[in-house]
């Protein structure tokens, strides 16, 4: 995974290749013993071993008013859950006063989120409880959804959350 820091805040975690890498990583300097990057070592090592616990960093992620608002929602997600893109495409025509908000446009958000895991996009799925796109590739996205602990036989059946 390649990982992005700007002014002590998390800019940017990413696996390598996937879609949506940044181009621009090339011209990055390498600081691996930065504070925000020890701590984020930390909380990976524990979450890829099924421990749950918070980031104790600051997130920052780049992106449209449109695009922070999806991603803020996806942190309500609560580990070990999942909503749909419908489900978040209503939590955002709430917030912005309207009747109906596309569910294409949030999974557009969703995809280009730039902090991975910590910002929990693969908690998302299809209306049908189907793993749909995942710009880490969707056998990346099953697996984080294992080690959540989400039973993916009952996806399509899976009690609905608030959002």
């Amino acid at each position: 995974m390649t990982a992005a820091l700007k002014d002590e805040a998390l800019v940017g975690l990413w696996f390598i290749g996937q879609k949506y890498y940044p181009r621009q990583c090339n011209e990055w300097t390498y600081e691996p013993d930065q504070p925000i990057f020890k701590a984020l070592r930390n909380y990976l090592a524990d979450y890829f071993a099924g421990k749950s616990r918070t980031f104790d960093g600051r997130l920052n992620p780049q992106g449209s008013p449109f695009q922070k608002m999806v991603w803020n929602i996806l942190l309500t997600i609560p580990l070990g859950q999942v909503a749909t893109y419908g489900q978040i495409a209503k939590s955002v025509a709430l917030k912005r006063g309207l009747t109906t908000m596309s569910a294409q446009a949030v999974g557009g958000a969703v995809g280009h989120n730039p902090i991975g895991i910590l910002i929990p996009c693969h908690r998302v799925i299809g209306f049908d409880g189907n793993l749909t796109g995942y710009a880490g590739g969707l056998d990346k996205k099953k697996a984080l959804l294992q080690i959540e602990k989400v039973n993916l036989a009952n996806l399509n059946r899976r009690t609905q959350i608030e959002i």
